[in-house]
């Protein structure tokens, strides 16, 4: 692995010049692995924490459940981290987990109580369509996976398609931020992954080009750091 000093993070890299190995051919088990070892990094490092905020600060008081959909849901820690959130708040919720890759669903199941009522699609998103309109959509660490025009079309397919909003909780673009990957022996995948992903985030003036490229109204988004290591996009409407 090379030495983050040496890298230049000027410039977002693009996925296809710069592969993950999660995003080739993996075993399930090493695909399951690495799901629950990127769920003790967002434990370790608050990364449930930005987007629990931001939910509450725009979920409707309202009897009706509010449907929560979580675009690239991997192993479904995060609407597990929503789930508990809704049930501490006393909000109700309706929630949905969509992810191209086969293996999420399955690992998903595995490490979801079946209490919590969560569903699992496989499938891209962008073709969902829902008996109940989608009333927020949540995405972590998944943009850093797209390429740039793909992130528009993701941004476009959010705006048509929430009610309420949407927030993109992924990775802000730094040395410092990739070091941290070489503080703690986590899955192999990851500590190869880590710090790739890091070399295809973001900062902000990133989010400010690709929304322009969206058209979407950037009075009402929000682009804001989280330490350690996020760069978080939120909307309301």
């Amino acid at each position: 692995m090379w030495s983050s000093r040496e890298i230049d993070f000027s410039q977002r890299v693009s996925p296809s010049d710069l592969p993950e190995l999660m995003d080739g051919d993996v075993s399930y088990e090493d695909f399951r692995a690495c799901m629950r070892s990127l769920e003790t990094v967002n434990r370790w490092l608050l990364g449930y924490r930005p987007t629990l905020t931001w939910l509450d600060q725009v979920v409707p008081t309202s009897s009706d459940p509010v449907h929560i959909v979580d675009v690239g849901c991997g192993g479904g820690d995060m609407l597990r981290q929503i789930a508990r959130w809704a049930e501490r708040k006393g909000i109700a919720v309706r929630l949905t987990g969509i992810d191209l890759n086969p293996y999420a669903a399955r690992a998903a199941v595995e490490s979801t109580p079946k209490e919590l009522g969560i569903t699992w699609v496989t499938g891209d998103a962008m073709l969902y369509r829902p008996e109940k309109p989608v009333d927020i959509v949540v995405s972590s660490l998944m943009a850093h996976h797209l390429e740039d025009e793909e992130i528009v079309s993701l941004l476009r397919w959010m705006e048509a398609t929430v009610q309420v909003g949407w927030f993109v909780n992924d990775l802000e673009r730094s040395k410092r931020s990739s070091r941290m990957f070489g503080w703690v022996r986590w899955h192999w995948l990851v500590r190869h992954d880590g710090p790739v992903s890091f070399r295809r985030a973001f900062r902000k003036e990133d989010w400010v080009r690709l929304l322009a490229a969206a058209e979407v109204p950037q009075e009402a988004v929000t682009v804001e750091k989280w330490r350690p290591g996020r760069l978080c996009v939120g909307r309301w409407k």
